[in-house]
């Protein structure tokens, strides 16, 4: 039998820290791109972030240890799924760019290499669905659905208005993949909503 409703519960989330992580990781792609760092130091300063994960699986502990039966258990498994996805994410992301200023690969190849960092996105998302299936608590698995609706709502309304702002040619053109920077940046915001309507960041 599933909980009902109940009172917040202190502490971030581990999702809170995820966030930051890939805000992080963003900024250091949007400082290679702009020509402010070389290749080799945006590839340090992706790995560095990485270092979140820890107090995350901290938070994921403490919300485990807070909670009845195995209710921590999803929070764990959501944390090695976005653990092992942010990795491949980094070495695909590496591999490629090596690879197409190293060599001339063929079509074929640059293609399947550009793939690569995608479907580790698509991992993440995943990752954040099975969160949600998983966790048996009402109250938490709510926060986590409320917190990703406002990541889909800042990301989506951030791409609308950019992408109307693109075609009015009052800003530069912003390839599409940050717009997944930017959802994870949303569940930050989603986050503080939570916060402050709920006491408690959440269990993400």
């Amino acid at each position: 039998m599933t909980d009902t409703l109940k009172a917040p519960q202190s502490g971030r989330g581990p999702m809170v820290y995820v966030g930051i992580m890939f805000a992080a990781i963003g900024t250091v792609i949007a400082l290679a791109a702009t020509g402010a760092i070389n290749g080799p130091t945006a590839l340090v300063l992706m790995i560095a972030p990485l270092w979140l994960i820890i107090p995350a699986i901290k938070a994921a502990n403490r919300k485990a240890n807070a909670s009845c039966g195995g209710k921590g258990i999803a929070n764990r498994r959501y944390l090695r799924r976005i653990a092992m996805f942010t990795s491949f994410y980094l070495a695909t992301l590496a591999l490629m760019t090596f690879v197409s200023k190293s060599y001339d690969p063929s079509l074929e190849l640059r293609t399947f290499l550009a793939i690569l960092p995608g479907l580790a996105i698509a991992g993440m998302f995943w990752a954040i669905g099975r969160l949600i299936i998983e966790q048996t608590d009402e109250f938490i698995r709510m926060l986590t659905i409320r917190q990703s609706l406002w990541a889909t709502g800042f990301a989506l309304s951030a791409a609308s208005v950019w992408g109307f702002l693109e075609q009015a040619d009052i800003v530069i053109h912003v390839d599409a993949y940050w717009w997944a920077v930017w959802w994870f940046f949303g569940l930050g915001v989603g986050a503080i909503a939570n916060r402050i309507q709920y006491g408690t960041w959440g269990a993400a």
